[in-house]
């Protein structure tokens, strides 16, 4: 199993958190390339690539770029990042949550309130000023909190952390704001590339976050996927059910090996 620190977090450096940070080299792209860079250094002919809300995304773009390096391809929590999903987290999931959501946009000034809220708050995020950085970046992390707690709220720890909160923050607003580099629906007009790779795609019918017909769409066009719609489960790994369904996906694939 070979697990990463994206580009600005983690072990990786330098950090999205620090003050200078600069993230023009970090773009999808960069990172698929950090991805192969990988691949190549442990000698790895092809592997199981596996990714969740964002990851899915990002293994997905891999895999439609290499799809000779990838056995199977599981994803879950399953997102494109198109500019008209960063929507519906940002900006139409007000309607779901309209407290939450009046505070969220509340903290951007009131001339960035109607364009794009993603971009709105990298604008903060980067401001020179801490304290203007530090209310952006707690502001943003709430909301996170918020959509991807719909099935029972569950406050991310590392969201007391400062940096972290700063670093996340940054890095979600950087790819958002910028629909994470690929084409209007690029990835799901490119399911044709991975059309010999078996798969799986597992969502739930209360994941607000990544709702279920992004994966529906695609497995529409990706005969060889397993599709596992989950009744009642929400967003991320930490739901039981999708966690053994992923699980036992990968067991079932890895019973070749």
């Amino acid at each position: 199993m070979i697990t990463f620190d994206q580009r600005g977090c983690g072990g990786s450096r330098p950090l999205a958190s620090d003050a200078d940070a600069d993230l023009s080299t970090n773009t999808t792209g960069h990172v698929i390339g950090d991805i192969e860079r990988l691949r190549r250094l442990f000698g790895i002919e092809s592997w199981l690539v596996l990714g969740g809300s964002w990851g899915s995304t990002l293994g997905l773009a891999y895999a439609q770029q290499h799809p000779d390096r990838v056995s199977e391809l599981v994803l879950f929590s399953v997102v494109t990042t198109t500019g008209r999903e960063v929507q519906w987290v940002t900006r139409d999931m007000g309607r779901v949550f309209p407290r939450q959501w009046a505070r969220f946009v509340g903290a951007v000034p009131a001339h960035l309130r109607d364009g794009d809220l993603a971009y709105a708050y990298s604008v903060l995020l980067h401001d020179p000023d801490p304290r203007v950085r530090f209310d952006a970046a707690k502001a943003w992390c709430e909301w996170e909190d918020t959509h991807v707690g719909v099935t029972g709220f569950v406050h991310d720890r590392r969201f007391d952390d400062p940096v972290f909160r700063l670093g996340f923050a940054r890095l979600a607003t950087h790819y958002w704001s910028h629909a994470a580099w690929l084409g209007d629906n690029e990835l799901r007009d490119g399911m044709n590339r991975v059309r010999g790779i078996a798969g799986a795609l597992v969502t739930g019918t209360a994941d607000v976050s990544a709702p279920a017909d992004i994966a529906w769409g695609l497995a529409q066009r990706w005969p060889r996927a397993r599709l596992h719609i989950v009744d009642g489960a929400g967003h991320g790994a930490g739901e039981a059910s999708i966690s053994a369904i992923v699980r036992d996906t990968i067991d079932g694939f890895g019973s070749r090996w």
